[in-house]
């Protein structure tokens, strides 16, 4: 059997990049969980780490699955936790940027842009890896 070609570096920047801005966001959102306008009443620190724990596990197992597995699942799965990040912009919906804080504003539009890059740099490895199965 033919070694498997490495994944493409540029997918390991992206997918850091957002694995930062995402646990920057994350953190940010826990830490100062008061401060964000109209979260849920019962959403504490605790939920906030978890679910960050539960995305980051999609990114991991998309990037193990890339690399040793089915590649376009794991594709798939890289974008999908990508798109995770756009999901930050939902506290938006809650409260006009205004509302937040500068630091709130930054982990968002971090989050959600490095996202969105991760997300559009898998969908295209997916395709590619469709085409050449």
């Amino acid at each position: 059997m033919p070694a498997r070609p490495p994944l493409p570096t540029h997918l390991w920047v992206l997918a850091a990049l957002y694995g930062v801005a995402s646990l920057a966001h994350f953190t940010h959102n826990a830490e100062f969980i008061a401060f964000y306008p109209n979260l849920p009443q019962g959403l504490t620190r605790a939920h906030v780490y978890l679910a960050w724990l539960a995305i980051t596990s999609l990114g991991v197992g998309g990037l193990l699955l890339a690399w040793q597995g089915p590649r376009v699942l794991g594709w798939v799965l890289i974008a999908a936790y990508g798109a995770m990040g756009l999901d930050g912009l939902a506290h938006y919906t809650l409260a006009l940027c205004s509302a937040h804080s500068l630091a709130a504003n930054a982990t968002i539009a971090a989050e959600a842009a490095s996202g969105l890059a991760l997300m559009l740099a898998a969908l295209l490895q997916a395709r590619k890896a469709w085409r050449c199965r």
